[in-house]
């Protein structure tokens, strides 16, 4: 690893709905690392806390409205990519307004913990799913 590696700061949610799904969203073509499942999120503005930029990301990305309170932190993910490392934090969210829908995403789908093994992941995201599935 360089020293010179820049950190990028992406805040990411597991969206768990009342049957004790969670939500990932598939990367749509065109961005880094097309068609693997996420956790929905995105990047860290200067200036901007984590769970505002949750706030944000949702909106754009899910068409929800999510409060910062409904945010609650549960682990956080360090990865090296080869060109920067990733810092991303994962909160837990089980309360919001709207019907989650792909507005940047190529489709969505709510998956049991269990099942989330199943799906291709970036690789920042695969340490999460175990966490989630041995929590939920």
């Amino acid at each position: 690893m360089t020293a010179d590696r820049r950190i990028v700061l992406v805040a990411a949610v597991a969206l768990v709905d009342a049957d004790g799904r969670v939500l990932i969203a598939r990367r749509p073509e065109g961005k880094a690392m097309a068609g693997l499942w996420e956790f929905p999120g995105g990047k860290v503005q200067e200036g901007e806390t984590p769970e505002r930029a949750l706030v944000r990301e949702l909106k754009e990305e899910l068409g929800i409205d999510v409060g910062e309170s409904c945010l609650g932190a549960f682990t956080f993910a360090s990865h090296a990519y080869a060109d920067f490392h990733l810092l991303m934090p994962l909160y837990l969210c089980r309360k919001w307004k709207g019907t989650p829908t792909a507005h940047e995403h190529s489709a969505l789908k709510w998956v049991r913990p269990d099942r989330l093994g199943d799906y291709e992941m970036p690789p920042a995201d695969k340490p999460l799913v175990a966490m989630l599935r041995d929590f939920l």
